[in-house]
């Protein structure tokens, strides 16, 4: 009998950007597209109106994690932006505890939109988290 995976296992996600690592986050959320559709009618066809796909848009993808030496490469990316823009490709993959790879996503002309730092706080301690945000153009193989 072969051994099943567990589908409900922990996942944590590995952001690249043209090959290199920015490191492993625990959260990602926004992986998403949208196709808009116009409705046309035509004449003489009243079982139906027409949907037709026009444009195609995608949401900006967040992520989150504890904060890691990783944290400085976001830093060094989101500083590169101001010496002008360069869109690269970028990739996510969802990993199992394990290592092993789920799933991975593609992503054409990458931008960090925002970057969110821990909140130091001594009356709250908690985990000093960081969040990304990044857009991009649409996905790839």
């Amino acid at each position: 009998m072969s051994a099943r995976i567990d589908p409900g296992s922990t996942i944590f996600f590995r952001l690249t950007i043209d090959g290199e690592s920015l490191g492993s986050f625990n959260g990602c959320e926004g992986l998403s597209s949208q196709v808009e559709i116009e409705h046309r009618q035509e004449g003489g066809n009243n079982g139906f109106v027409w949907a037709l796909p026009t444009r195609v848009t995608y949401s900006t993808i967040t992520l989150t994690r504890p904060l890691t030496a990783d944290t400085k490469k976001v830093a060094a990316w989101i500083s590169s932006v101001t010496t002008g823009i360069k869109r690269p490709t970028g990739q996510i993959a969802a990993l199992r505890a394990d290592g092993s790879e789920v799933a991975q996503w593609g992503l054409l002309d990458v931008l960090p939109v925002s970057w969110r730092g821990p909140r130091l706080d001594p009356e709250s301690p908690s985990v000093a988290t960081e969040v990304l945000e990044i857009a991009h153009h649409g996905f790839t193989d």
